[in-house]
């Protein structure tokens, strides 16, 4: 598709270079361009820059006057892919049982593959559809999707198709996890190493063979996975090439931070307990630390300490983390203000957090993420707004227009 946007109020994102990701207290810069053109090419960013410059061409056009552009949101960690709701626990949590008492009742992520073992892979691909379709009209452009809600190599594997032919069909980039070391199924509950093992020599060799996923990935906690077990499975992915991505730090640190960076792991995520010394593994690595705020909101526990790690020079990414237990929400926009309201980021340091570097912990940065010449042109166009300010500002409505994935207009449904 062929565009050029004109009279654009503000161009938000602009990298006339392409960048893997933004630290510290570069996250507080955000280059934007004022009264500019954005010219699209073949679904690619083809050109921008003042309206002064703007060329004369007779393709369409869109005036955006009074509007702003900036690149549509990079979400770097969900488990869209699941069966059902979980909106008992939901009720269980109001009347005082915590997330750990929940699960341990049964449950929890159980609960989840109970209901996922159960359902048909035409079934789930329809589910999980429907809420690729909503994200995309909240302005996501960039998804990883993680299985782990499976817990038997048939189930795990079904995620896992369902996520390949959601990538198939649809014009949004996706990145595919494996997480099948999300917890312990009851059938292994006195054998974790035999289903650390299942996965390994049983599952790898068939992800790796249908290439049904980018990355590994493995819930380190306390009463889950241990940091023996995940040096384990982040080794064993890597020998079938995948790069690894860990849930850690989320209700306690045990050491998950510095074992994932040992490993060369691409993110780090969920970090609501951060220690110092699990800041210090951080610096001056290629792992990319992700918080999930919205998790935080829905279960009411601790926020990621974002000034913590960004004043220490570390970069940062938000994610959604939608799922059906701990956050049933897709919304990036949420994430950005809740981002900017709770842990006292700065709009710049949250759009750079939810764009370029959700794309780095998605391997996406040279095609996503930023205003670049020969990225995709998968863009937010905002209703009229005063500035950028008013996105996180108005967090209880988003602030989107129009959705282009690949210089398409994403019609609404």
């Amino acid at each position: 598709m062929n565009v050029l946007f004109i009279n654009i109020k503000e161009l938000i994102q602009v990298r006339e270079h392409s960048v893997d990701f933004i630290s510290g207290k570069d996250m507080n810069v955000l280059p934007t361009i004022k009264n500019a053109f954005l010219l699209v090419e073949n679904g690619f960013i083809a050109d921008f820059g003042l309206m002064e410059h703007c060329p004369n061409i007779a393709i369409k056009t869109i005036d955006a006057s009074g509007r702003m552009i900036l690149p549509s949101w990079c979400d770097s960690h969900t488990h869209l892919v699941y069966s059902g709701n979980r909106e008992d626990e939901f009720v269980a949590r109001i009347n005082g049982l915590s997330y750990a008492e929940i699960a341990e009742k049964g449950g929890g992520i159980l609960n989840s593959a109970k209901k996922l073992q159960e359902t048909s892979e035409e079934d789930l691909y329809n589910e999980s559809k429907i809420r690729l379709e909503e994200i995309i009209q909240l302005g996501t452009g960039a998804v990883e999707i993680k299985s782990g809600y499976g817990l038997t190599k048939d189930a795990e594997l079904k995620m896992l198709r369902v996520i390949k032919k959601l990538k198939e069909n649809y014009s949004v980039a996706i990145k595919a996890t494996f997480l099948g070391a999300h917890a312990i199924p009851a059938a292994y509950k006195n054998h974790k190493s035999g289903y650390l093992q299942m996965l390994i020599d049983d599952m790898l060799p068939i992800i790796a063979k249908e290439k049904l996923a980018d990355f590994i990935d493995i819930f380190c906690e306390t009463g889950y996975f241990s940091v023996k077990d995940t040096a384990q499975i982040l080794k064993a992915g890597q020998k079938h090439g995948l790069r690894g991505k860990i849930h850690v730090n989320q209700f306690t640190a045990i050491g998950g931070v510095e074992v994932a960076v040992q490993n060369k792991a691409l993110s780090v995520d969920h970090l609501e307990e951060m220690r110092t010394e699990d800041i210090e593994a951080l610096k001056n690595t290629k792992t990319m630390p992700v918080a999930l705020p919205s998790c935080s909101y829905f279960l009411s526990i601790p926020y990621a300490p974002a000034r913590k790690m960004i004043n220490a020079g570390l970069p940062l990414a938000l994610a959604t983390d939608y799922n059906p237990g701990s956050t049933p929400s897709g919304n990036m926009n949420f994430v950005v203000a809740t981002a900017c309201i709770k842990m006292k980021m700065t709009p710049e340091e949250a759009i750079n957090a939810a764009t370029i570097n959700g794309a780095y912990a998605m391997n996406l940065q040279e095609k996503v993420g930023s205003i670049t010449k020969g990225k995709l042109a998968n863009l937010i166009l905002t209703k009229k707004i005063n500035s950028y300010n008013f996105i996180p500002y108005s967090f209880g409505n988003h602030q989107i227009e129009s959705v282009f994935l690949k210089g398409n207009e994403i019609k609404k449904a």
